[in-house]
């Protein structure tokens, strides 16, 4: 290492969350600003702080990146009570915020953007680099806490049953600083350090289990370039999951290096230097190698997605006990659907139809007496149908934005839906709309969901303001040719139903066509969900009581296909649970 250069000078500073919260971050100017290169962006583990990242901005010796590292909320100076957040997902929307706010303050791009994170701090990352598909130039990822060791039998299960039975509580972690790092210096300052706190919520510790897992199961999906170092005699975390997230990693520029003898503070082991030499070498590999982002966007033909849809839709052995597992399902959801209205409608007009997704937006739970309504309050809260009412949620919040976004840039507010289905979710909108918009156009393909949805038109008072009329929304001439030109364009739940890239990009395409620069779009995506096969195998969908058989895209897939039709996207939302996501992009020049 450089021994002349002068330990970096280090500015503190603090940035608003989504949700209003002041997080604490410190910054690291470059010592050489006439040649900066990029920027490191470090995120500490689980009890900790910025502090404890601190020591690598010298070690590292890369004086032409400037560095930044935070205090996750409820950690370190950052607010909020200790090991606590609202959730996993809210933390790594931080991450997106922290990194916008880098990008809009100190000009570090997020495509000159290289991530060092450790343990809990890594799992985050890897979720927001799965869940947001950043274009960032590359990641270190130390110690993964994908699978935290829990030596007392059944914790996990225990937690959750206390959380059952008495709401959110904190666990203290066990771990000894002596178990961590051979480092003396580190176990000192760990012990002495009043910034750390052995605390963490219940919730965290359960979310973030889940979050790893999904990452690990999913982990195809991410093409960043990483680096993975893992401690070989870990207290702390499993290796395995960390193995096989290696292993699933679609990224082409990837390495993993197991370190003999290392605690779980890889980062601040006593015997770091090779490691930290490593570290550098591959940040400077991944910036002279330059951008080049690998291309997914023909992931409907080859690919993980493609041939999970292609099990999914094959039929199963009839001597299969997963068949007959699966005929006891259909057999046991056909006899309940006449005590449950969410069932018959699913079962009537298929269980992704417009009627549907509506009856899911109203969740109302009804049906034959109480045990009809029970049977429709269990269906209404399945993981899939309180992720489409999330989504609801976000596709709203992103519209107002779109519609107060145009309108700043001095363009009329033309709003269309090309597949609305009823139409609820966008009118919705438009009743939180501080002004209503100019015009609103809403399609869709089937008769019943433009009779009804004009129903709702007439039911609100909005037929001056409002037209439903049947359209096909992946005709790219007729959407091209739709007047008055639209300037914000909602595709919610329709893409995901149709895994055929080709028909995506001519409905994406007929939108930019028919849109002016300045215009936004607001787009889903559902790049995973946990009930797949349930899906496959026990549901219909609306086209004539097919499988409902879905291939999932990856956030990076869908980005990509709305990037070549000629938008960029500029915000993000997705549910708790990584199942939906919804963003916003803007029509750029042609």
């Amino acid at each position: 290492m450089n021994a002349r250069l002068p330990l970096r000078h280090c500015v503190e500073h603090h940035f608003a969350t989504h949700d209003g919260v002041s997080l604490f971050y410190l910054h690291w100017p470059a010592a050489t600003p006439e040649a900066k290169r990029g920027a490191i962006v470090m995120f500490h583990r689980g009890h900790e702080h910025a502090g404890r990242m601190a020591h690598l901005v010298d070690e590292l010796d890369l004086p032409e990146f400037e560095f930044f590292a935070w205090d996750a909320r409820g950690h370190g100076r950052s607010p909020g009570v200790r090991g606590y957040s609202p959730g996993v997902g809210t933390s790594v929307r931080d991450i997106q915020t922290f990194v916008t706010h880098l990008a809009a303050t100190h000009g570090a791009r997020t495509e000159d953007v290289f991530v060092i994170a450790q343990s809990l701090g890594a799992v985050m990352v890897a979720a927001w680099v799965h869940d947001y598909a950043p274009p960032i130039r590359g990641m270190t990822l130390a110690s993964p806490a994908f699978e935290v060791k829990l030596y007392v039998p059944l914790a996990r299960p225990g937690i959750r049953l206390m959380t059952a039975l008495r709401g959110n509580f904190f666990v203290n972690s066990y771990v000894d600083a002596r178990l961590l790092t051979h480092d003396a210096d580190r176990i000192a300052s760990f012990n002495s350090d009043p910034l750390i706190s052995r605390a963490i919520s219940a919730n965290m510790l359960l979310g973030l289990h889940a979050a790893g897992r999904r990452i690990v199961d999913d982990a195809a999906a991410i093409t960043v370039p990483t680096q993975l170092l893992v401690s070989g005699k870990d207290w702390v975390v499993r290796e395995q999951p960390q193995r096989l997230f290696f292993e699933r990693l679609s990224s082409p520029v990837k390495e993993l290096q197991r370190l003999p003898g290392f605690f779980h503070d890889t980062l601040g082991e006593r015997d770091r230097a090779p490691v930290v030499a490593e570290m550098r070498r591959f940040v400077d590999a991944v910036f002279m190698a330059g951008v080049a982002p690998l291309d997914v966007r023909d992931a409907d033909r080859r690919g993980i997605t493609f041939e999970e849809s292609k099990r999914l839709a094959a039929p199963l052995p009839a001597w299969s006990p997963r068949a007959w597992y699966w005929a006891i399902t259909r057999a046991v959801l056909k006899l309940a659907a006449p005590f449950s209205d969410g069932l018959e409608t699913g079962h009537a007009t298929g269980f992704d139809s417009g009627s549907t997704l509506d009856l899911v937006y109203r969740n109302d739970p009804r049906g034959a007496g109480p045990i009809g309504r029970a049977i429709d309050k269990t269906y209404l809260r399945s993981i899939g149908w309180r992720g489409i009412r999330q989504r609801k949620k976000h596709v709203e919040e992103l519209l107002l934005s779109a519609m107060q976004q145009v309108r700043a840039r001095g363009l009329p507010v033309r709003l269309i839906d090309i597949a609305a289905g009823h139409g609820r979710y966008v009118l919705d909108a438009v009743a939180q709309a501080p002004t209503p918009p100019d015009a609103v156009l809403l399609r869709d393909y089937g008769e019943r969901n433009v009779q009804a949805g004009t129903a709702l038109v007439a039911e609100r008072g909005l037929q001056s303001l409002v037209r439903f009329v049947e359209g096909d929304a992946f005709d790219r001439a007729g959407l091209a040719a739709v007047t008055p030109a639209p300037t914000v364009a909602v595709v919610s739940g329709l893409y995901e139903l149709f895994g055929d890239n080709a028909r995506v990009a001519a409905s994406l395409g007929g939108l930019a066509d028919a849109m002016p620069a300045g215009g936004c779009l607001v787009y889903t995506c559902q790049p995973w969900h946990p009930q797949l096969e349930l899906i496959a195998r026990a549901l219909t969908s609306h086209r004539g009581g097919q499988a409902w058989v879905m291939r999932r895209r990856s956030q990076l897939e869908m980005d990509q296909l709305v990037a070549a039709a000629g938008f960029r996207k500029v915000d993000q939302r997705i549910d708790e649970w990584g199942i939906f996501t919804v963003a916003l992009a803007v029509r750029v020049d042609a």
